[in-house]
């Protein structure tokens, strides 16, 4: 597992995880995952070291919608389990607020847990140019990537927060600093009783009244 931690002020810790390292863990050699994988497609996509190569296999389910969704079902239970014991142990950490980075957020079914939903918006062509920058990779495979997931006009009407990613770096880091202060508000109501503070009270209160009804009867 890996995390970005930043620490802003003395009152405010966030940690922002990576569903890319769930999906490492799910690929480590010898994992459940691993297993699964090498199974349906081969050893063949293994690099001498018994690790699985990620372009080979990037490159067999990114042209293949119909591998990659099979992909996608090997591995979700693995990545999904992760993310959800990373996020309970930050959360008992008492840890302000968990960001969580998930391409696939909206596949995966993963954003009925999450709040608020924030997309890093750019527009299709700009987004291929920096992805074949980033990955050394041609257009084709750079098309197919983007291809394999909800577009992001769709993704950006379904967020609660957008950040337009069309700019320089520094409009971005401005407008991540503006989100940052959006979501440190304090919590409503409806998000207390959803924080870790308001499951301690809710504990608290349940453990009191079990300790009442048992001297009550005794």
């Amino acid at each position: 597992m890996g995390f970005l931690l930043l620490t802003l002020t003395s009152s405010l810790v966030f940690v922002i995880y990576s569903k890319s390292f769930s999906c490492d863990d799910a690929l480590k050699k010898g994992s459940g995952g691993w297993k699964k994988v090498v199974a349906a497609f081969g050893e063949e996509i293994l690099l001498e070291n018994g690790e699985v190569n990620r372009p080979m296999l990037g490159q067999i389910v990114f042209s293949d919608p119909d591998k990659r969704q099979f992909l996608d079902r090997l591995l979700a239970p693995h990545i999904s389990s992760g993310i959800f014991w990373e996020v309970v142990k930050l959360w008992l950490k008492g840890y302000k607020v968990i960001v969580l980075d998930v391409p696939l957020l909206f596949e995966a079914k993963i954003d009925k847990f999450t709040k608020p939903i924030i997309v890093v918006w750019i527009d299709p062509e700009t987004q291929k140019k920096r992805l074949m920058g980033r990955d050394k990779s041609n257009e084709e495979d750079a098309g197919n990537r983007i291809n394999a997931q909800m577009p992001l006009d769709v993704k950006r009407n379904k967020a609660d927060i957008v950040i337009d990613n069309t700019g320089s770096l520094d409009d971005l880091k401005e407008q991540f600093q503006k989100v940052l202060i959006e979501v440190s508000k304090p919590l409503t109501g409806t998000q207390f009783w959803h924080s870790r503070n308001g499951a301690l009270v809710i504990l608290a209160s349940l453990t009191s009244g079990l300790v009442l009804c048992i001297k009550a009867l005794s």
